[in-house]
């Protein structure tokens, strides 16, 4: 079926929705680049990485010194962003604050 799902999450209450699950979320198989640039033009690091679902962006995750993927969506609106990183699975709901899965 493809498309993402609201991930249980022990933390949070029960029932909460995304209201961005019916949009139109883009899913590129690969990142269009494998760094932070904007981390990388200031010559720093990052811990991890996130891929925006609307436009491709990659910016690195809120444990990274510059939160670049946070200010994306703060400055773009593009409220999903799924993990960059190989081996995760997961995607994050800026406006609705939750956790997304990949839909079965």
């Amino acid at each position: 079926m493809g498309g993402w799902a609201v991930r249980r999450d022990g933390g949070r209450p029960e029932g909460r929705s995304c209201a961005h699950l019916d949009s139109p979320l883009a899913a590129p198989g690969r990142p269009r680049y494998v760094v932070c640039q904007e981390c990388a033009s200031r010559g720093r690091r990052w811990v991890a990485l996130r891929l925006c679902l609307t436009c491709g962006h990659v910016g690195c995750c809120d444990s990274s010194p510059g939160t670049h993927a946070t200010a994306h969506y703060e400055s773009s609106g593009h409220p999903v962003a799924r993990s960059a990183e190989a081996g995760e699975d997961w995607a994050w709901c800026y406006a609705d604050e939750l956790y997304l899965q990949p839909r079965p």
